[in-house]
């Protein structure tokens, strides 16, 4: 077994092994971010308790002070009752024992009431007062005497008990009782009459007097009842302020955890804490899910993550003992293997922490998911290494310098130029060091003779110089500036190229002096006429030749054009055999798809061929045209559909504005090659999410249909040729879409043959509008198709409506 699979084994021991799914949820609870919360059996049973006493305890406590109120109100009402209670039974026994201590006095003349006054006074014990008032009253209802003596004695029991009150008629039989006197004042009394009826003794208590106790200890019961309700509220208050502090600090961990882990998993990142001398490691949410494995465990064993490493990048064993040796930091890069079986490269970050509690050793840090990035390094270096090949394999010298002047990359020809060795140019030193260390070509002169330039100059975007060496060869060097503010400079050995030009101007000189000695003499008019019938024999011999050769070309394209047709044909026809395997497989299955590239390549060949061979026709006149009036919507409709595949395979957006009624007098099947090919380019050179608009509208006796784009455009400098055969905007060496430049010039020939016109218009990074002029159904068009000569008639009306004839031979429109 390998040891890929051995781990995998491991894996599956130890990952789902079998724990159940509550118990890994509240390991794993009480687990945050890797702090492990220590709790005993009582605090766990507070804690499903917690939820009833969080209620509980505010309701307890207020029912406390319910009953603790209840009790105390209860409390003095029992007192307050036996307060009244007990002054009833004293006011009662005080009457019935004045009165009979009276007896039968006589209580009739001044000396008697003085009497009575002394008696009352006599027996009424020192110190027994207490708010009380006696009043003995004579038979006549006067009253006789009074204790505490008042400064003024009343006249009669009546006006002091009042006229109402049914105490006096009642006296002993109503016995003491609550009443309110004439004054308003609520007192309790008692009525006695003396033996013979010969007077009566009241006893009077101010029920203010009575209760005036009572007031005193209801006062001091309401004050201990509030300090006591204020020390419950404050417990009350603490206890839920302090659980519900408790709760908010546990949501705030909570939610803690949760954004760290949102941040984690977003990031392609896991928090790792691993508890170095119990052997256990704490993984967050964001690890597992990198890893694709469930969150089944709060804390793993060293075992279970070590079999998750790949044995090529080293085990967690060595760097523990690394770690035990010293406390140092980590960062370290190893693969682990993840829950569907691929290796997932992982960048660990990490240091030592010392736990404060137990003093422990703790390794915290992240572990990020690198996978993309060595991947993207991989790709990076073997794009590199693809470049430096294709630089070395350029028969030019090439260098390219960076915005600060640094060597970034240059080829053996370079290093040869300037006689350097590849440790003097290695790549990141500078300029002027570089030159330092070699040698400059020896230079005899340069033309234009504008100085050598250095990439410390920025003053310029492009220049080309030729530099003779005193060898004698030439260089042809193109310095350019990079959009990133670099440098690139490719020297081409020009020496042949220069040797015919030198040769080309003696050549001139040679015939200059010739004509001028032509001119000076005159003797040899005879010699001269006979050359000059030589030459005009020569002229219709070439002339002769060339019929003959432009006649040879016609019958060599269309003998290469069937030479050609055959064996594609055959080459296509066994690439789709091969492809659709009809007599069998081929094996492997990039053999499929290098036949559809045969036949692409087939196709794209025969249709390269096809436009020479329509260009050589229109060159060579042999075109007609079936002109008819035609609605200009459908050939449009028509052109779109051949190019509405690649448009949307391109993600190119394409739209047709027409005014309505527009009609054109034109060959059909040629209009929708036109516009084929224009709309071809457009979309060819449209980037992704670009747009390709085409719009009619009619101008005079003509009409104009407009391709607009949105596409890279085309240089002001490169508009002339653009229309030519065979002529490109892109060079052979920065060509990035393929083609043979005959599609443009197919339709500018073709549009001209209509009598019409081609016209481009663009802006670099902009985009290119192309507009093509054709003629519209006049009366005088139509009537001239019907007659003879139709083709010369339709000519003659074209150069009356206003088109011109360009030097190049070529018709354009007026204005």
């Amino acid at each position: 077994m390998t040891a890929p699979e051995r781990s995998s084994d491991r894996v599956g021991v130890h990952m789902p092994e079998a724990v159940s799914a509550s118990l890994a949820a509240r390991v794993r609870a009480d687990t945050i971010l890797g702090i492990r919360r220590q709790r005993s059996a009582a605090d766990e049973r507070m804690e499903r308790a917690e939820t009833w006493l969080r209620i509980a305890v505010p309701g307890m406590l207020a029912g406390f002070l319910l009953c603790l109120l209840a009790v105390i109100t209860l409390h003095l009402r029992l007192q307050h009752a036996e307060a009244v209670r007990t002054a009833h039974v004293e006011i009662e026994g005080l009457a019935r024992l004045t009165a009979a201590a009276f007896g039968e006095s006589n209580l009739v003349g001044d000396a008697a009431r003085t009497s009575a006054q002394d008696r009352l006074h006599a027996l009424m014990p020192a110190g027994a007062q207490g708010g009380r008032q006696v009043f003995v009253a004579g038979r006549d209802d006067r009253i006789v005497a009074a204790y505490p003596a008042p400064i003024r004695l009343p006249s009669t029991l009546t006006a002091v008990l009042g006229p109402d009150q049914a105490i006096g008629a009642l006296a002993e039989s109503a016995g003491a009782m609550i009443m309110r006197l004439a004054d308003g004042a609520e007192v309790i009394a008692a009525v006695h009459s003396l033996p013979n009826n010969s007077g009566q003794v009241a006893v009077i208590r101010p029920v203010a007097h009575v209760t005036a106790a009572w007031w005193e200890r209801l006062c001091t019961l309401a004050v201990l009842f509030g300090a006591t309700t204020l020390v419950v509220a404050g417990i009350g208050t603490a206890y839920t302020l302090q659980s519900r502090r408790a709760r908010a600090s546990d949501r705030v961990c909570e939610e803690v955890r949760r954004r760290l882990d949102t941040a984690l998993g977003r990031g392609r990142c896991g928090l790792w804490d691993w508890d170095i001398p119990r052997g256990e490691i704490f993984w967050s949410d964001s690890m597992y899910a990198m890893l694709g494995y469930p969150a089944e465990k709060g804390l793993l064993s060293f075992g279970d993550v070590n079999d998750l490493v790949h044995p090529d990048d080293g085990d967690l064993y060595s760097l523990a003992r690394q770690l035990a040796a010293t406390d140092s930091t980590i960062d370290h890069e190893f693969r682990m293997r993840g829950a569907s079986g691929d290796w997932i490269w992982l960048r660990t970050r990490a240091e030592i922490v010392h736990d404060e509690a137990d003093g422990s050793r703790h390794l915290v840090g992240i572990a990020v998911d690198v996978t993309e990035q060595r991947r993207l390094a991989e790709s990076n270096a073997t794009a590199d290494m693809r470049l430096r090949d294709a630089v070395e394999a350029i028969s030019e010298a090439f260098v390219l310098w960076d915005d600060a002047n640094r060597l970034v990359l240059c080829n053996s020809k370079f290093r040869d130029l300037h006689a350097l060795s590849a440790e003097d140019a290695q790549p990141g030193r500078r300029y002027a060091d570089i030159m330092g260390r070699g040698v400059l070509p020896p230079v005899r002169r340069e033309v234009p003779d504008i100085g050598r330039v250095s990439p410390q100059d920025h003053a310029f975007s492009a220049r080309t110089l030729e530099v003779e060496l005193t060898d004698g060869r030439w260089l042809q060097v193109s310095e350019r500036r990079t959009k990133d503010g670099g440098y690139v400079s490719v020297g081409t050995d020009i020496t042949g190229l220069k040797r015919q030009q030198e040769k080309l101007v003696v050549s001139e000189r040679e015939l200059l002096a010739t004509v001028k000695d032509l001119k000076r003499s005159r003797r040899a008019l005879e010699i001269q006429t006979h050359q000059l019938a030589e030459l005009a024999e020569q002229h219709l011999d070439q002339k002769a030749k060339a019929e003959i050769a432009n006649q040879a070309k016609s019958e060599f394209l269309a003998n290469m054009s069937h030479e050609l047709r055959t064996p594609l044909n055959a080459i296509m026809g066994f690439a789709d055999l091969m492809e659709n395997e009809v007599y069998g497989r081929l094996g492997d299955a990039r053999y499929v798809g290098y036949c559809q590239d045969i036949q692409e390549s087939g196709t794209y060949l025969l249709s390269v061929i096809d436009d020479i061979l329509h260009m050589a026709r229109i060159e060579a006149k042999r075109v007609s045209l079936d002109r008819r009036e035609i609605a200009a919507v459908n050939a449009v409709r028509d052109a779109v559909k051949l190019v509405e595949l690649a448009a949307q395979s391109k993600g190119v957006a394409l739209r047709v504005e027409m005014q309505p009624n527009l009609r054109l007098l034109a060959d059909e099947r040629a209009l929708i090659q036109i516009l084929g090919n224009v709309l071809q380019n457009a979309v060819k050179f449209t980037p992704s999410g670009g747009r390709v608009l085409v719009r009619g509208r009619s101008c005079g006796t003509f009409i104009h249909l407009f391709v607009e784009d949105s596409g890279i455009g085309i240089p002001k400098s490169a508009l002339d040729k653009i229309g030519k055969p065979f002529e490109q905007v892109e060079n052979n060496l920065t060509r990035s879409h393929r083609g043979s430049g005959l599609g443009l010039a197919i339709a500018r020939s073709t549009a001209e043959l209509h009598g019409g016109s081609l016209r481009i218009r663009s802006d670099i990074g902009v985009g290119t509008i192309v507009m093509v002029r054709l003629p519209a159904p006049t009366p005088e068009r139509l009537a001239a198709l019907t007659r003879p000569g139709a083709e010369a008639t339709l000519d003659s009306l074209r150069l009356a409506s206003g088109a011109t004839q360009r030097p190049d031979g070529r018709a354009a429109a007026a204005g």
